[in-house]
């Protein structure tokens, strides 16, 4: 068999989400979802031949912003920077058209999200200077020598805000936007309810709540479906491992969790039918990282499972622990999201206390709208979040 081939069979089906999230029980004994990743990850370790063969070397520079002529942009920034954040050497991508615009911090789930703006572009850097940030023990960020299971929650919030006092001070704003995404909301709600003197204002995109009650609703779902569809080996699958509220997520059912959620369209978004296709060769094929730095970003992924902090995620109801922010919060869901439940979301948007408020809802997508419908997602951006209103949300009286 040959490499490409061996790399193929054995990246197949992999279980669990590229970036996402999970919540809260009472007494959950957490599984970290990562087996049926073990496999891709062997092939990184172990098959580098496929270096040439996926075309992995290059130069691992940002792309330049173009003008309408194609040369590069005046002005523009399109860099991959690095800070030593609270000890560590941590890296992001930093892009923009204008250097004096509203700066944007962007957390992203459980696996880095920039290379996925080469397939779905944003646009975020016309009105934004972002920052692609890559956390700590993930992407740029990884470090072999700090164990995933030495990260906490504080020391990410505490990353978040250091982050956040590096870019307001290289770009002289006294204060930022926070967007965080699935997995990344965990931690960037309860970061902006820290210092909400830090932020405009925070969006959160799929947003975490109740993921217990999330995962049993996905499950629901997923099982109703393929019953629907005579999809029977899904079925015995699905029935053999339910997601209930005593016994939370069994190994069984996380195996089968993601490989089932793309099939019927409600995972990373609404298109994309496995990860191996649509998240994990494109991160191979992208010339914005070095070789290294794409090994960095899976075996990030493999000590991580869907997150560092997952035993913690399914042990907090951030509804009863972030009642209030003392700031606009802005929530962006697409309808067909079962990664993260947008009902709950929903509802959580509507009980929150906050100065100013919208919740969006995205009709062509799934879990991630920003990628999946950037038009909207920027109109929104423009005529709400920047002018501090919510003319275009839901309901834009709540």
């Amino acid at each position: 068999m040959t490499a490409s081939r061996r790399a193929a069979a054995l990246a197949a089906d992999p279980p669990v989400q590229a970036g996402h999230a999970s919540g809260e029980s009472g007494q959950v004994e957490a599984a970290r979802p990562v087996d049926g990743w073990v496999m891709v990850f062997i092939l990184l370790d172990g098959t580098l031949i496929l270096v040439g063969a996926l075309k992995l070397l290059g130069g691992g520079r940002p792309k330049p912003l173009m003008d309408e002529n194609g040369r590069p942009l005046r002005g523009a920034i399109s860099e991959k920077a690095f800070a030593d954040i609270n000890g560590v050497r941590q890296g992001m991508f930093i892009q923009s058209k204008d250097a004096t615009h509203p700066v944007l911090l962007y957390l992203h789930g459980g696996l880095p999200e920039y290379f996925l703006t080469e397939q779905y572009p944003t646009g975020l850097e016309d009105d934004f200077t972002v920052a692609w940030w890559e956390q700590r023990g993930a992407g740029l960020s990884y470090n072999p020598g700090i164990p995933t299971k030495t990260i906490t929650l504080d020391q990410l919030i505490a990353d978040t805000l250091s982050v956040t006092s590096y870019l307001r001070n290289r770009f002289g704003q006294e204060k930022i936007y926070l967007m965080a995404h699935s997995g990344g909301t965990f931690i960037g709600l309860q970061a902006a309810a820290r210092a909400p003197e830090l932020y405009r204002a925070y969006i959160g995109v799929a947003q975490m709540v109740h993921q217990l009650t999330s995962e049993r609703l996905a499950y629901e779902y997923m099982l109703r479906r393929f019953q629907e569809t005579g999809d029977g080996r899904m079925v015995r699958k699905l029935e053999a491992a339910p997601v209930t509220m005593t016994d939370g997520t069994p190994k069984a059912y996380l195996a089968v969790r993601d490989r089932a959620m793309h099939r019927l369209g409600v995972g990373t978004t609404h298109g994309m039918k496995s990860v191996l296709g649509g998240i994990f060769w494109p991160s191979l094929r992208s010339p914005q990282y070095t070789p290294g730095e794409k090994i960095k970003i899976w075996r990030g992924k493999r000590s991580s499972g869907v997150s560092v902090l997952w035993d913690e995620m399914l042990a907090t109801d951030l509804a009863g622990r972030v009642t209030e922010l003392a700031l606009p919060a802005y929530f962006f869901h697409g309808i067909y999201d079962y990664t993260v439940s947008y009902q709950l979301a929903k509802d959580y948007s509507g009980r929150l206390k906050a100065p100013l408020k919208g919740f969006y809802s995205f009709d062509r997508s799934a879990h991630s709208p920003i990628l999946e419908e950037p038009e909207k997602a920027r109109r929104i951006l423009r005529e709400d979040v920047l002018a501090g209103a919510n003319r275009l949300a839901d309901d834009p009286r709540r």
